[in-house]
């Protein structure tokens, strides 16, 4: 049976943990053979008792050897290693818990207690014909130094293995995070590839347009009309390569853009006054001049955060501000707290924050958004004037540079990410999709199959919990159940018949004497002395003890304690 921890590496086991192991094995040898060790070296001494040490001590060391692989079978080992010596009942507590933690399942282990219980009544009460008292010591060991142990080693196992189906199901969701930004991030690049294909072919068209107009024109020499028939073709061609590449990112049931072409951010908070929102706009000439990739993401950050005002705080005053800060242009759209508070509604994903995030990177830019202090929310993005030099390129997925952990990364050439004023409390808008190196390239646990085990595991830990609290306390019941009707059988004496035991009586004619007699207390046994019980629950211990002289009772005491 493999260990829970080997069973989690596969098998495989590195030689630094091989040699903690050793040294835990060896650990675990000392301390469990310093009892058996220290009665072997303590005088009286004679080859029969150091060899019995010695074989006693192998006998250990070979059950520490086998407890990691087999732990039932060591802990069987270390209980009949009792009968050599008496000594080994201090390892079985812990052998008994090392088998919970290191136990697959709980059947072996309970298969065995339910064997050596068996054998052990069958051992003392018919072969060696102990007394009930001594069977009840022994079971009441076994229970508390072998079944409690074991328990409680169940209970840490389930324990581990809730905090690591917790662990997986953590990172599953995390991956199922990162998957979902992920996906905005790409629709996003397809939309705007497919705003590259509108745009550009728009273009292209009319210049293949103004080619064959020049291709007819009647005063033009006819090696430039010539020319111009050439280029119409070639642009021709561009347009419809540009189809067949850009255009397949065309989602099927994609609705085309309401944006008109030549709609700026003036045009755009026009109309969000003209729907009833309370707009102020400062700065519309910072966006002149600004390269097309910068300009689009400018406009789709004042679009996306006028949405969000309209639709998580209506009736709200919005404030967008446009500011040239040397070689870029900080576009903030800040809202107050709505007058009537929220709509009722689910809470926001954020998904529209990222595919933003993710145009305005693409541009250059960074993009941050947050609450207010004293309420509100703010959207604030930085462009730079210039543009990016691969702005008009769309760049793989792979290794590109997104907030991670709320933290902004200092940009390619000029890196600054936008300003924040006092009491604002920003958020990650764009989590990075990058794969997470601590999953060593292994395909995770989707998140159903990580919450069921999750969900499992918490399970069995409240199972292991009140299994290890009852379990004992039932099993010691049951116990005390067999153990007191054999002690009491023949053997209880009441209190109305002792009271009227007179003194100098024959025996014969005791009325209520019973049958049979209890072994005296320890240390107090007395000649022509008979000792009963009264019946106490659970351990039926002598009460009563009458003395006899030649068949006469010649005294009767209550036995205290």
């Amino acid at each position: 049976m493999e260990s829970w921890w080997s069973a989690r590496a596969g098998g495989a086991v590195r030689p630094r943990e091989v040699v903690r192991r050793r040294l835990g094995d060896l650990l675990l040898w000392a301390t469990t053979a310093a009892p058996i060790g220290y009665a072997g070296v303590t005088p009286p001494h004679s080859w029969q008792a150091s060899a019995l040490t010695v074989g006693a001590l192998l006998l250990l060391a070979a059950a520490v050897a086998v407890s990691r692989r087999w732990p039932v079978a060591a802990l069987v080992v270390v209980v009949l290693g009792s009968l050599l010596d008496g000594n080994f009942l201090f390892a079985i507590p812990v052998f008994s818990y090392l088998t919970g933690r290191r136990s697959v399942t709980a059947v072996p282990a309970a298969v065995a207690f339910a064997v050596l219980a068996a054998g052990g009544t069958a051992l003392n009460l018919g072969l060696l014909g102990t007394g009930a008292a001594t069977w009840f010591l022994l079971a009441s060991v076994l229970l508390f130094a072998g079944v409690f142990p074991w328990l409680v080693g169940r209970y840490r196992r389930q324990q581990a293995v809730l905090a690591d189906a917790g662990r997986r199901h953590a990172e599953a969701r995390d991956r199922e995070r990162r998957g979902a930004a992920e996906r905005i991030r790409l629709r996003e690049r397809a939309r705007i590839a497919q705003e590259m294909h509108d745009s550009l072919g728009h273009d292209l068209s009319l210049i293949a347009l103004r080619a064959a107009a020049l291709e007819v024109a009647a005063d033009l020499a006819p090696r430039h009309r010539a020319a111009a028939g050439e280029l119409r073709a070639s642009v021709a061609a561009a347009t419809e390569r540009l189809h067949g590449i850009i255009g397949v990112l065309r989602e099927p049931d994609g609705a085309a853009t309401t944006r008109p072409a030549d709609e700026g951010v003036a045009e755009l908070v026009d109309g969000a006054r003209e729907a009833g929102m309370a707009v102020r706009l400062d700065g519309v000439d910072a966006l002149a001049q600004l390269p097309p990739m910068a300009a689009h993401a400018a406009h789709r950050v004042v679009r996306e955060a006028l949405t969000n005002a309209a639709r998580y705080a209506p009736g709200a005053a919005v404030t967008v501000v446009l500011a040239r800060d040397g070689d870029e242009v900080e576009v903030a759209v800040v809202n107050a707290p709505p007058p009537a508070g929220p709509l009722p509604g689910p809470p926001s994903t954020g998904s529209g924050l990222l595919a933003l995030a993710e145009r305005v990177r693409l541009a250059g830019g960074a993009l941050a958004a947050g609450g207010r202090g004293g309420g509100g929310f703010a959207v604030r993005a930085r462009l730079p004037v210039a543009g990016r030099p691969d702005a008009d390129a769309l760049p793989s997925c792979a290794g590109d540079p997104t907030p991670a952990g709320g933290r902004w990364p200092a940009r390619e050439a000029q890196g600054r990410r936008p300003a924040r004023e006092a009491g604002e409390r920003w958020f990650p808008v764009a989590p990075t999709a990058d794969a997470d190196p601590s999953d060593g390239g292994r395909p995770g646990e989707r998140p159903g199959e990580a919450e069921r085990r999750l969900r499992d595991a918490r399970r069995r830990v409240r199972l292991s919990l009140l299994t290890a609290l009852g379990a004992p306390a039932g099993l010691a019941l049951v116990l005390a159940l067999v153990y007191y009707p054999v002690v009491t059988a023949g053997t209880v004496l009441d209190d109305g018949a002792f009271a009227r035991m007179p003194l100098g009586a024959q025996r014969a004619e005791l009325t209520g004497l019973p049958r049979r007699q209890l072994d005296p207390p320890a240390g107090t046994a007395r000649p022509g002395c008979e000792h009963y019980t009264d019946g106490n629950f659970p351990l039926a211990q002598p009460t009563w003890r009458l003395c006899f002289v030649e068949g006469r009772l010649v005294s009767k005491e209550r036995i205290d304690g």
